[in-house]
């Protein structure tokens, strides 16, 4: 059985996203267990010239549900982190990510199959493959970010083990 694109894609960020909300849940209630402001989290960084949490997040959705819509017009470009953003909102991003995600036809992902997306930034332009662009581009950010974001809030104390960020895995009779 060949494995499809809907299968390379979706199916890899539904895994995923539900685990990043239950672990930014999961950094809420320690948070507030602590008397720890929430939005103190939303600028941390692992290492000062790295992203910081609110860019991680804001990159999960825009990998997952944004490079499917990358598909569909044939381009993506580069995250543009709207201003304001606290750490509710970032819940509701990846919650609404995930729902988007959800009602994501599986046959129209699969007439994408061999189209062609461009990655856009600046000047610069990447030609991709729609596969190409899941499998090379697309999934590396979507899982850097996500780890990333696990990453800060395992730093700061939140009780995460491996199990939070897996999601539910695809066996065999799933």
């Amino acid at each position: 059985m060949a494995i499809s694109l809907y299968d390379l894609g979706v199916k890899s960020f539904l895994q995923l996203v539900p685990a990043v909300s239950r672990f930014l849940e999961k950094g809420r209630s320690y948070c507030e267990e602590n008397n720890r402001d929430l939005d103190e989290i939303l600028g941390l960084r692992l290492i000062d010239n790295m992203a910081p949490f609110t860019f991680q997040l804001f990159s999960v959705a825009h990998h997952s549900v944004g490079a499917i819509n990358g598909l569909k017009t044939g381009e993506f470009n580069p995250p543009k982190v709207p201003p304001g953003l606290n750490y509710g909102s970032l819940q509701e991003l990846i919650s609404n990510a995930e729902s988007e995600l959800k009602a994501l036809d599986m046959d129209m992902i699969n007439a994408l199959e061999g189209g062609d997306v461009i990655f856009k930034m600046g000047a610069t332009s990447l030609p991709f493959t729609a596969e190409d662009f899941i499998l090379s581009f697309s999934l590396p950010n979507f899982y850097f970010h996500a780890t990333t974001a696990y990453d800060i809030l395992r730093k700061e104390g939140v009780p995460l083990g491996k199990m939070d960020f897996l999601g539910v895995m695809r066996m065999k009779g799933n």
